[in-house]
């Protein structure tokens, strides 16, 4: 099997692991910086309003740190997708700890999460805008609105879920496969597809096109022949069902880290 590390970068890892040189992880720093450059700016979008990007860099480039101190050449991991997830976890693990969702942001969220809850149960369908408006007894437009406040929200707390549910030792490959932590990966690889295909065909194309195509939500307007807005408002709700069937799944939380 061939050595996942660029074979000009061996020297710098052995080294490292041998005697952890500050200097030789400066020079592994300077090598990776471009991972967390990557991860600002693709999660840029949904948190601009929360941090400057200079603080996102910083959160970024301490899990990147993080993942070199941690990282064991021996495993044949790739570091690269190992140290992405620790770069972006690092930022989701700080804004958590500052605490930055106001409590009306988060009751709104709630209220909404409820209701298409409510309303899936009781139509055995996914409910339309209109009767979820009706439900929480609000106007189309305010619930549209609503929608649009919760946007950031609905990412980052997605994120969170996430971030929580698959740490980095399941995501990345690691020789010591066992049986449990393969069925693990199976279950909420399982779980994920089926959060994401039980959606609505425009929320589905939405989530698809923002988060394995890598468009911003401008571009998917064009896409799709619809303002950002609309766009920001679609993409909400489907974060916040697949929140929802996420949700109901807590016991594939994984305690284990990459230690």
């Amino acid at each position: 099997m061939e050595n996942p590390i660029n074979k000009e970068s061996d020297y710098l890892w052995i080294e490292y692991n041998k005697n952890k040189d500050i200097n030789i992880r400066n020079q592994i720093i300077l090598r990776y910086i471009y991972l967390v450059k990557h991860v600002v700016n693709r999660m840029w979008g949904s948190y601009s309003h929360l941090k400057q990007t200079e603080d996102l860099i910083s959160c970024g480039v301490l899990g990147l740190i993080d993942a070199i101190d941690r990282y064991d050449l021996s495993r044949g991991v790739k570091f690269e997708t190992y140290a992405y997830f620790r770069i972006r976890g690092e930022i989701i693990d700080q804004l958590r700890k500052n605490d930055w969702i106001p409590k009306n942001i988060r009751t709104q969220a709630k209220n909404i999460e409820e209701t298409i809850s409510f309303l899936e149960s009781k139509l055995g369908r996914q409910p339309n805008d209109q009767e979820m408006a009706d439900h929480m007894s609000i106007t189309i437009e305010d619930f549209h609105r609503i929608l649009g406040q919760l946007h950031s929200f609905s990412v980052v707390s997605l994120d969170e879920q996430l971030s929580d549910a698959t740490p980095p030792s399941v995501l990345v490959a690691d020789k010591a496969k066992t049986p449990e932590r393969m069925a693990g990966i199976n279950e909420i690889k399982t779980l994920l597809t089926f959060a994401i295909d039980s959606l609505p065909e425009k929320e589905k194309i939405v989530v698809s096109l923002y988060y394995f195509d890598e468009m911003n939500l401008k571009e998917i307007g064009k896409v799709l022949g619809v303002s950002e807005s609309r766009v920001s408002q679609i993409h909400t709700k489907a974060l916040l069902r697949m929140k929802n069937k996420l949700a109901r799944h807590k016991e594939l939380v994984f305690d284990e880290g990459y230690d």
